[in-house]
């Protein structure tokens, strides 16, 4: 009878301590002091946001002085710059897409930022073709005694878009064209949309009569005809005009150029 061997006994186990099996020593710590400390959440205002606001509580404080000698008359009130009455509303810059209900403007638009206000824009009483519709980007602005329309401001015009300016400018009467940015500052800000010397822009003759290049503006006196009448605008353009600044003087604005 043979004797078998004993079984072979199971390597014992070693014992592994809990921070040896996970790895790492590092202690998670929470601070339950600093739970009640949170900054708040700051609220972000649009640009719409922020000019009506503007428009709301801005103002011009009267000093005794100008109080004392103001006319008392409302109408004198109403054309002083001192106030603004709450009847002449000042329709904010930044115009959602939502409120221009004009189809396909945005072909016509340079910047898809920078729209109209519908309550004043300036619409094409003489369209060329019933899909060239009355819109253009351009608004107007009254001027500084309350005049009606005493001004148009307008983006710089795009090559499909130059037709359109010059229509404005016959419809209008315009006797004055002030250009305030340059055709390109890094990128283009609007086409030559006049004459070297004569050319002609949908039904319009434009033609260069005269050009004075001064140290801060250029004058061009130019002829714009339609059919037989004729019209003479003046053209100032101000390369001093800093991009997305104003200038340090007015000084150049004022002087009437030629």
């Amino acid at each position: 009878m043979t004797q078998q061997p004993p079984p072979a006994q199971a390597p014992a186990k070693k014992h592994v301590r809990l921070q040896e099996r996970r790895g790492s020593s590092v202690a998670l710590v929470l601070d339950v002091r600093s739970l009640g400390a949170v900054e708040p959440i700051c609220s972000v205002n649009t640009p719409r946001e922020v000019t009506l606001h503007f428009l709301r509580t801005a103002g011009r404080p009267l000093t005794r002085w100008a109080l004392q000698h103001q006319p008392p008359s409302p109408h004198s009130w109403r054309r002083s710059s001192w106030c603004l009455p709450p009847c002449q509303k000042i329709p904010p810059n930044f115009v959602n897409p939502e409120e221009l209900d004009v189809p396909g403007h945005a072909s016509k638009d340079r910047y898809k930022t920078i729209l109209p206000n519908p309550q004043s824009r300036v619409c094409l009483s003489r369209a060329r073709s019933q899909e060239d519709g009355d819109y253009i980007n351009a608004n107007y602005i009254r001027g500084y005694d309350g005049q009606e329309k005493a001004y148009i401001a307008t983006q710089g015009p795009m090559p499909h878009t130059v037709a359109d300016f010059w229509e404005m400018v016959w419809q209008e009467d315009v006797p004055l064209i002030v250009m305030l940015t340059q055709l390109r500052e890094s990128k283009e800000k609007c086409v030559h949309y006049w004459p070297t010397d004569e050319d002609t822009y949908g039904p319009f003759r434009i033609r260069l009569r005269e050009e004075r290049e001064l140290p801060e503006y250029t004058v061009r006196r130019l002829t714009v005809q339609h059919q037989e009448e004729c019209r003479s605008v003046k053209h100032v353009l101000f390369s001093a005009w800093p991009d997305h600044q104003t200038p340090e003087s007015a000084g150049p604005l004022l002087q009437p150029g030629g």
